[in-house]
């Protein structure tokens, strides 16, 4: 238990003899016994850090080895954590190959069929944001009108239970998705990013929002151009509310939005912006909010033709600033919509973003206080390829600090890689049919998802999630997986076992 939370780079060459002394010690145990307790130690030392592998030679990863113990490590990393079926993969296919797979995945690659007719199953997917949004605002209005306070009581906890119930959902395709998903690469990157763009569901209608933030705004844009991303984010609705932009008009100016634009999302603090560019950002940014009613506003005829709406966003020209701006020090050209998309250009070209933006890849893939060499290095092909995630990753795994990072203690797991790698080490490929395990395991570590309140996001480094209450929890997940399912397998599915 110790081990795991504070890993020393001595341990675990320790590790085999361990596992040997603990399987002479348990000879004399029952069956059961001595494989959930086997099972529950290797849960506790391959969930938070795996073995080192020896340095081999990967073609376009030279630093890289090809060894089993070597490529085990690597799944621990750029996956949600090795299987038997992901290990036999990298075997076949070689550790550069299964990188480049990882690095550019077939967007056409199918998840599992049990797994899928789950995620088909769901509201979320069967209905349009934009109509669930609708029908929920409009349950909440109807129960503003009601006068019986029993009735309206009645009412209003329907109306939260439903909310509640389609947040659950959004969770559990995203959990679903990290476990089976062939494009595991592609997952932990939108983790990364949801947290990156972070929004709380708890605020406001945003519980019906999450989910088709994750999978329209960030999923897609994951491996792809950080500006197509930077774009993606800065429309959706979940972020337009979460932030108040929908609040935001002209000669009413709310900063909220512009501020963490430039300070989490692009520049990063010290990025070399000042308080005089978030006012400017801001006034910028007018005009872009949320729209649940069927109609358009009206709008003079000189202002219809720059009216935008795309399902919820809309930019509706009469609350935006037409007035002349300055940004970074340099005017904006463009008007309207278009003078938005040229503000999300500059931040998202300035060498600040890149920077800021590597130093978050490094920190997640690599060391709590990445090499200011590593981060250089990654900066380097964001600006030159205007921010194309898939070539800073590449530049990445390539780079010494990487390979380094696999032969030492490895990079501590937050709540959320430790449980989906825990599931993934005890079940392998068998679906889960019930999440709600994973969901209440997340919530009583302290990292459930869409469940950070502020901007900034859940926290990437080890001392967050280290401490012995976190420590002591773990234990206790990987002791419930490993004499029990913990009702992972029962549901629906007529095979579904106990």
């Amino acid at each position: 238990l110790l081990w795991n939370a504070r890993p020393a780079p001595a341990a675990p060459a320790a590790v085999p003899a361990m596992v040997r002394r603990a399987a002479r010690s348990a000879r004399s145990w029952p069956a059961r016994v001595r494989w959930a307790s086997c099972l529950t130690l290797g849960l506790l030392l391959t969930a938070c850090a795996t073995p080192p592998g020896r340095h081999g030679n990967a073609d376009g990863y030279p630093l890289l080895a090809n060894t089993p113990a070597a490529q085990e490590r690597l799944l621990n990393r750029v996956t949600w954590g090795a299987t038997p079926s992901s290990a036999r993969q990298i075997a076949i296919m070689g550790t550069a190959a299964f990188l480049d797979d990882q690095l550019r995945p077939d967007p056409h690659a199918p998840l599992p069929d049990a797994v899928q007719a789950q995620i088909d199953a769901m509201t979320l997917t069967r209905q349009p944001v934009a109509a669930l949004a609708a029908d929920m605002e409009d349950r909440q209005k109807t129960l503003r009108t009601l006068t019986d306070d029993a009735e309206k009581k009645a009412a209003q906890t329907a109306w939260q239970q439903e909310m509640n119930r389609l947040q659950r959902e959004a969770a559990a395709r995203s959990l679903l998705r990290d476990l089976y998903s062939p494009r595991q690469l592609q997952e932990q990157m939108t983790a990364f990013w949801v947290n990156h763009f972070n929004v709380y569901a708890g605020k406001r209608d945003l519980r019906v929002l999450v989910g088709d933030f994750e999978d329209r705004a960030i999923r897609p844009h994951a491996l792809g151009h950080f500006r197509d991303l930077l774009r993606a984010t800065a429309r959706h609705p979940a972020m337009l509310r979460y932030l108040d932009n929908d609040q935001n008009a002209n000669r009413r100016i709310n900063e909220n939005f512009a501020r963490e634009l430039m300070e989490l999302h692009t520049l990063g603090v010290g990025g070399g912006y000042t308080q005089r560019d978030v006012q400017e950002l801001a006034r910028v940014l007018t005009g872009l909010g949320v729209r649940t009613a069927g109609d358009p506003p009206a709008l003079p005829p000189r202002q219809r033709d720059a009216y935008v709406r795309d399902g919820l966003f809309e930019f509706n020209p009469a609350r935006h600033d037409n007035g002349d701006k300055v940004l970074l020090g340099a005017p904006l050209t463009r008007k309207g919509l278009a003078e938005i998309d040229e503000a999300l250009d500059r931040l998202s070209r300035s060498p600040a973003t890149a920077r800021h933006i590597s130093q978050r890849l490094a920190m997640a893939f690599v060391a709590d206080d990445p090499p200011a060499a590593l981060v250089d290095a990654m900066a380097a092909p964001f600006t030159r390829t205007e921010g194309d995630i898939g070539a800073v990753m590449r530049t990445l795994f390539q780079s010494p600090a990487f390979a380094a990072s696999l032969e030492g203690p490895g990079k501590f797991k937050d709540p959320l890689h430790y449980v989906v790698s825990a599931v993934r080490l005890a079940y392998g490929d068998r679906p889960v049919l019930n999440v709600a395990p994973i969901q209440n395991w997340l919530g009583r570590l302290g990292q459930p998802l869409y469940g950070h309140e502020t901007p900034d996001g859940y926290p990437l480094t080890a001392d967050a999630w280290s401490g012995s209450g976190h420590m002591t929890t773990r234990f206790e997940i990987a002791r419930t997986l490993g004499y029990s399912s913990a009702g992972l397998f029962r549901g629906d599915a007529p095979d579904a076992t106990p």
